[in-house]
C-alpha cells in the first residue's frame, strides 16, 4: 500500500552519565569483524489504547517519547558501546556521542499495516537503510499512526552484537522504561577475549553479499498445523525434527524444485547448493558463556544436501541430517580451530570468491523461534505485531514465532526473478496460510 512517513524530530541520546576513561575502547572481536555492516532490525507495533480518546493522544505521545528517551539514555550507560562510534573492523570509540533517535508520523492506520505486512513496507518505519551501518552502533525511529497506534523500530549494527544482544539491550531498554530497571541483565563484553581480532586488511571483503536492487521480501505464514505436517514429512528419523529444522528442509527443497529446473543467470550448471545455519556458540563453549554475553557469538553450520531434491519425494529427512550433521560438527574442536581464525578465514575468503563466480548458491536461514521478541513491554503493553524488514541480501530466510500458536513466520528474502517461481509453487501454497496474523491474535482492531 501507498503511504507516507513524515520525519517531525531527529536528535541524539547520550547516556545519563559519562563512559568511565577505562572502559572507551571497546576491542571489536574477530567475529564482529567479519559481520556485514548492516542494520539488524526489528519493528514493534502497539495499538492506541481504548480509554484514550483524541484529545489526549499529542500529550499521551509526548509522554512516551520522554519515556523512551530517559530509558534510552539510562540504558546506554550499561550498554556504552552502543552509545559510541565503531571505527571500521577494529573498535568502538565509546565517546558518548549517543544513539541517533527520530520521531515521526504517517497518514496510515495501524492496521493497513499489519493486516496484510509487507516486509518493504516497515524499511520506511526504520530512520536508515539498512546498508548504512557505518559508524551508528544503533538507531531507533518512533512513529505514530493517524489512529493512535504508534510503532518502535531499532536497528542494531551487526558490526557490535548478533540477535541475542539485539534482544537483551531491547528488552533491557523496555524494562527501563516501564521502571523495572532490576531486570536489566548487564552486559558482559569480553568476546574479544575468546575471538581476539585478526588483521582483515586487504583480506576479506566484510561487504560481500550485499544487494541493493532486485530483491523481493515476502513474508509466508505457516500456522501450527502446517507446521506439524511438514514436520511429519520427515519420515525414518530417530528424533522428530524441530519446527525450524523441518520448515527450512522444506523451503530448501522448494526454492530447488521451483527455482533451479531451469539455469539460472550467474551460476555454473555444476554449481553446489548449500543450506546455512546461524548456530549460537554461548551454550557451545567450555565453559559455557552467559546468555548475556554481548558481541557476535554466532556462527554458522554449511549443509550440503545432494541436488537435485526429487520433487515427487515428500520425504525432507536427507536434508535434515545433514542439517544436523553440519550443527553437530559446531563444537568444542571447532571452536577452538575458529578461535585461531586463520583457517576459518582462508575458508571465508575462497567460499565468497566461489559464489562469486557461481559456483556456490548458499541459501542462509536464521530463527528467531524461542526469542522474547513479544517481551518489549515499555509500560503500555506488549507489541500487538512484531516484523523485520526487507533485507539487501538474496537467499535469505528469517524465522519469526507467530503472535499465538505455535505457527511460524517465514521472511524470504529472494532475487526477484527467483520469487516470481518460488511463490507459487503449488507444493509450497499446499502449506502457507493465508489468514494475517493479527486475527489469530485475538486483540481489538480499532486501531
Amino acid at each position: 500500500m501507498k503511504f507516507q512517513v513524515e520525519i517531525l524530530s531527529t536528535e541524539t541520546i547520550k547516556p545519563s552519565s559519562p563512559t568511565p576513561d577505562h572502559l572507551r575502547h571497546h576491542k571489536l572481536s574477530y567475529l564482529d569483524q567479519i559481520q556485514p555492516p548492516i542494520f539488524m532490525p526489528m519493528v514493534l507495533f502497539y495499538p492506541k489504547e481504548h480509554d484514550h480518546n483524541d484529545l489526549d493522544l499529542i500529550s499521551i505521545h509526548e509522554q512516551r517519547c520522554s519515556k523512551i528517551k530517559k530509558a534510552l539514555s539510562d540504558t546506554l550507560v550499561k550498554f556504552y558501546p552502543l552509545a559510541g562510534r565503531v571505527h571500521g573492523t577494529q573498535y568502538v570509540d565509546c565517546n558518548d556521542e549517543g544513539a541517533y533517535y527520530v520521531e515521526a508520523k504517517t497518514n496510515c492506520k495501524l492496521s493497513e499495516i499489519i493486516e496484510n505486512p509487507n516486509p518493504k513496507d516497515f524499511n520506511k518505519f526504520l530512520p536508515f537503510e539498512l546498508d548504512a551501518a557505518h559508524e551508528l552502533p544503533v538507531c531507533f525511529q518512533v512513529t505514530f499512526f493517524a489512529c493512535g497506534g504508534m510503532s518502535i523500530a531499532m536497528g542494531m549494527s551487526h558490526k557490535v552484537g548478533d540477535a541475542l544482544s539485539y534482544f537483551t539491550f531491547l528488552n533491557g531498554l523496555a524494562a527501563e522504561a516501564r521502571g523495572e530497571s532490576n531486570d536489566v541483565c548487564a552486559p558482559v563484553f569480553v568476546s574479544d577475549k575468546y575471538f581476539p581480532q585478526k588483521d582483515l586488511s586487504g583480506f576479506y571483503q566484510h561487504r560481500s553479499g550485499i544487494i541493493k536492487q532486485n530483491i523481493s521480501t515476502k513474508r509466508f505464514v505457516f500456522d501450527g498445523p502446517m507446521v506439524q505436517a511438514i514436520r511429519a514429512k520427515c519420515i525414518d528419523m530417530s528424533r522428530r525434527p524441530t519446527r525450524v529444522e523441518a520448515l527450512s528442509a522444506f523451503i530448501w527443497c522448494r526454492y530447488i524444485a521451483s527455482c533451479t529446473s531451469i539455469q539460472q543467470v550467474g551460476v555454473t550448471t555444476d554449481a553446489m547448493y548449500t543450506v546455512s545455519h546461524a548456530v549460537n556458540l554461548r551454550t557451545r563453549m567450555e565453559p559455557p558463556l552467559p546468555e548475556h554475553t554481548f558481541g557476535n557469538v554466532t556462527r554458522t553450520a554449511i549443509a550440503v544436501p545432494p541436488v537435485p531434491v526429487d520433487p515427487k519425494d515428500g520425504t525432507l529427512h536427507g536434508v535434515v541430517n545433514h542439517v544436523r550433521e553440519a550443527i553437530k560438527q559446531i563444537d568444542i574442536e571447532y571452536i577452538k580451530k575458529l578461535q585461531e581464525g586463520d583457517t576459518h578465514l582462508n575458508f571465508l575468503r575462497s567460499r565468497t570468491e566461489e559464489v562469486k563466480r557461481g559456483e556456490v548458491v548458499s541459501f542462509s536461514f536464521t530463527s528467531l523461534c524461542r526469542f522474547p521478541i513479544y517481551d518489549a513491554d515499555f509500560g503500555w503493553g506488549k507489541p500487538v505485531y512484531v516484523g523485520s524488514a526487507s533485507f539487501t541480501f538474496k537467499n535469505l530466510v528469517s524465522f519469526f514465532d507467530t503472535k499465538v500458536g505455535d505457527g511460524v513466520e517465514a521472511w524470504i528474502n529472494l532475487l526477484e526473478e527467483d520469487m516470481e517461481k518460488f511463490e507459487k509453487d503449488e507444493e509450497l501454497l499446499k502449506y502457507v496460510s493465508l489468514a494475517p496474523s493479527y486475527k489469530n491474535a485475538k486483540v481489538s482492531i480499532n486501531y
